[in-house]
């Protein structure tokens, strides 16, 4: 995943961007309850980019048991401040097997985007590893072409994103350890921009 200019873009101003943050949009809400539902009060996540820790309170709100990871120091120092476990990973080298065994589901929201183009069949592979045969990965990802370097909201220096269509993707992640894999596009951002919400479940039975 990592992009070193990126977490370092992240980690000067991790501070501003959690106090500037939006709220949840209803959105992300609907899909968290969603994924409640789907797997079951005391369901083990892990969450990757866990930013300032806004999606894992509400899902430990509704029941849920998140492990948080973040590759920028700054959040994962801020959150640890808070009084909140957080693990500093990277999903692309680092080990991300817990002593718990294999989770029951990921979420990744708005933080895969960062990933280069020919490093996520990596990732979700790495990621297949330590789910369970029949966990769900929940993903977000900004919607176009190619990829580029981007400043703006409350982080001044340039970040870059990698842009997906929803095909690509699909056979991306079917070829990474998923299946059952769903991509909704056209999802409105706050900016005018599109996003791709994706889910799909480890190869086996399903949840």
């Amino acid at each position: 995943m990592r992009d070193d200019d990126t977490v370092r873009a992240y980690d000067l101003d991790a501070a501003a961007y959690v106090a500037n943050g939006p709220v949840l949009p209803d959105s992300v809400r609907a899909d968290i309850e969603a994924f409640v539902d789907l797997l079951g009060p005391g369901a083990r996540v892990l969450e990757i980019g866990s930013g300032g820790g806004r999606d894992a309170r509400l899902m430990e709100s509704l029941g849920l048991r998140v492990r948080r990871t973040d590759v920028t120091p700054g959040f994962v120092e801020l959150l640890r401040s808070q009084g909140e476990a957080c693990d500093l990973l990277d999903p692309l080298v680092d080990d991300l097997s817990s002593p718990e065994g294999p989770c029951d589901a990921v979420w990744a929201n708005a933080s895969l985007l960062h990933v280069r183009r020919d490093d996520l069949p990596t990732v979700l592979a790495r990621l297949a590893e330590v789910t369970r045969p029949g966990g769900v990965l929940r993903v977000s990802l900004k919607e176009g072409d190619g990829e580029g370097w981007s400043t703006h909201g409350s982080i001044r220096n340039p970040r870059h994103f990698t842009y997906w269509q929803a095909p690509a993707l699909h056979t991306t992640v079917v070829s990474s350890g998923w299946s059952e894999v769903s991509v909704r596009s056209g999802v409105a951002g706050s900016r005018g921009e599109t996003w791709l919400e994706l889910s799909a479940v480890r190869d086996g039975v399903s949840p």
